[in-house]
C-alpha cells in the first residue's frame, strides 16, 4: 500500500482524495494545509496538518509520497523545494517557459535529500507531453500544433485570482478552429500564441473602482494573458456560483510530418474532460505510483513524464500490461 499526502486542499486536492479512492494500491494518509481549522470540517477521517516547515520536521505518520495540490504561480515554486527536502513528491507546475529552471533546482534538492521528485505532471504539461515527443520521433519532419480548450485553464483562473481585489476568477481558453483547420486539410503555417487561442476571463472583484486596474494586470500578465488577445469580464458572485462553477476542458496535439515528398501523415491527440481538476488529479495519483516505484529502484532527483516508463504508471502487472494493453 502506497501512502500519500495532499498538500492544498482546494479542487485538485480533492480530486486526488477521489481518485485515490479509485486506486486499491493507494490510499491517504495526511492533507496539509494553510487552513487546518477549515479543512478539519471537511475532512473527518484524515489527519490535517499546518503545512509549515516545523510540523513537518516533526511528523510521523509514514507518507511515501506527496502531491502538492497548489496553484503555478505562487504555492508549488515554494512548496516543491521545501517539501522534496523531506518526501518524494508529485506537482502540476504547468508555467510552461520556467520548467527547465524549475526542474534543475528540484533535482538538486531531492538528489541531495536521496528523494524523488516528479514535476510538471499533468495532461499539458504531462500527456501533451509526451505526444509531442512521440510525433516528432516519429515524423522528424514535422510541424507540431498545440490547442487547448475550449475550457476552464486553472493555472490562468489561479494567477487572475492572485491579483489584488479580485474575489474569484474563471478563465475560458478558447481555439481559433480557423487556424484548427487548416492543419487538419495538411497545411503547415507558422501561427502566433494570438492566432491560436483566445482567451476570456470572467471576475468577481471587490470594488467596482479597482476593474480597470485589475484588466489591465491581466491582460499584461507574462507567461499567462500578454501573448494573447484576452477579454475581462467583471460578473457577480451570483452569476459565477450559477454559470461557472464547473471545470470542464480539453485539447489536442497535432503533428503533421512528411515521409516523403508525397506523403503527408497527420497524427492527432484529444482528450474531452468534465472535469479538469479531476482528470489532472488522476494522473498525479499515477505519477505518486511512479514514484513510489523510483524510489524504491534507489533513483533519486527529478523526473517529468517524459522521463517515466508507462508501465511504472500503471497498477498492473507487466505480465498484465504484455498480455492485455500491448
Amino acid at each position: 500500500m502506497i501512502n500519500v499526502g495532499i498538500v492544498g486542499y482546494g479542487n485538485l486536492g480533492r480530486g486526488v482524495r477521489k481518485a485515490l479512492l479509485r486506486n486499491s494500491d493507494m490510499k491517504l494518509a495526511a492533507v496539509f494545509t494553510r487552513r487546518p481549522d477549515d479543512i478539519k470540517k471537511k475532512v473527518l477521517d484524515i489527519p490535517i496538518f499546518n503545512s509549515n516547515e516545523q510540523i513537518m520536521a516533526s511528523i510521523n505518520i509514514p507518507i511515501d509520497v506527496m502531491i502538492l495540490c497548489g496553484g503555478s504561480k505562487e504555492d508549488t515554486p515554494m512548496q516543491g523545494p521545501l517539501f522534496a527536502q523531506y518526501f518524494n513528491t508529485v506537482d502540476s507546475f504547468d508555467t510552461h517557459a520556467d520548467i527547465p529552471d524549475y526542474y534543475n533546482k528540484m533535482d538538486n534538492i531531492a538528489k541531495n535529500y536521496r528523494n524523488v521528485a516528479v514535476i510538471s505532471a499533468g495532461w499539458d504539461p504531462g500527456i501533451f507531453s509526451l505526444e509531442r515527443v512521440l510525433g516528432d520521433a516519429f515524423l522528424p519532419v514535422n510541424k507540431r500544433y498545440t490547442y487547448w480548450g475550449p475550457g476552464v485553464s486553472q493555472g490562468h483562473s489561479d494567477a487572475a485570482r492572485k491579483i489584488s481585489g479580485v474575489i474569484d476568477a474563471r478563465q475560458y481558453t478558447i481555439p481559433i478552429e480557423s487556424t484548427v483547420e487548416q492543419v487538419r486539410q495538411g497545411e503547415t503555417p507558422d501561427f502566433s500564441k494570438r492566432q491560436m487561442h483566445k482567451r476570456v476571463v470572467y471576475i468577481v472583484s471587490q470594488d467596482t473602482k479597482d476593474q480597470d486596474r485589475i484588466r489591465k494586470e491581466i491582460i499584461e500578465m507574462p507567461n499567462y494573458y500578454a501573448e494573447y488577445d484576452t477579454e475581462v469580464i467583471f460578473i457577480s458572485a451570483e452569476e459565477m456560483r450559477q454559470n461557472h462553477s464547473s471545470y470542464p476542458h480539453g485539447g489536442f496535439v497535432l503533428t503533421s510530418g512528411l515521409t516523403d515528398e508525397n506523403n503527408r501523415q497527420i497524427l492527432e491527440y484529444k482528450c474531452q474532460l468534465n472535469s479538469n481538476p479531476e482528470f489532472t488529479s488522476s494522473i498525479l495519483v499515477a505519477c505518486a505510483r511512479a514514484a513510489f516505484r523510483l524510489k524504491q529502484n534507489e533513483q533519486k532527483g527529478a523526473f517529468t513524464m517524459l522521463d517515466i516508463p508507462p508501465a511504472l504508471l500503471s497498477p498492473h502487472s507487466g505480465e498484465t500490461l504484455r498480455s492485455r494493453f500491448i
